[in-house]
């Protein structure tokens, strides 16, 4: 198998996110998974930040706008969360912003609002 950067991790958290949507399926707002993701992390011990905000460095200053990532875990993966009806290039540039002004690698974007769970690996 091909071994990447926060393997175990990241399998850990698209684990808790299968399990999520496996026990309330699709429909739901994003806030009711992120609620259901919180409470599997707390219980499988990940370390994890919930809308964790991100400043935006321009030249000498730092912009008054900034992102928040749905979630931050093992202080290196932003996992971002939607229930839409299918995922898009607009959420991947998304993701890739919120990768650009944590200074993280990782990305996980992960999709709630189809009939199975479908999720992006993404890298900066």
């Amino acid at each position: 198998m091909e071994e990447f950067y926060l393997k175990d991790e990241t399998f850990k958290i698209l684990g808790l996110c299968m399990e999520a949507h496996k026990i309330l399926g699709k429909g739901h707002s994003e806030n009711v998974y992120g609620d259901a993701l919180e409470y599997e992390f707390k219980l499988n011990n990940i370390p994890y930040e919930r809308e964790k905000q991100y400043n935006i460095p321009y030249k000498d200053i730092i912009l008054p706008r900034y992102y928040f990532s749905d979630f931050t875990a093992f202080g290196q993966i932003i996992l971002e969360i939607k229930a839409i009806q299918t995922l898009t290039s607009g959420e991947v540039k998304q993701t890739l912003n919120y990768l650009a002004a944590s200074k993280n690698k990782i990305g996980l974007l992960v999709n709630f609002g189809e009939d199975s769970l479908k999720y992006k690996r993404i890298i900066l």
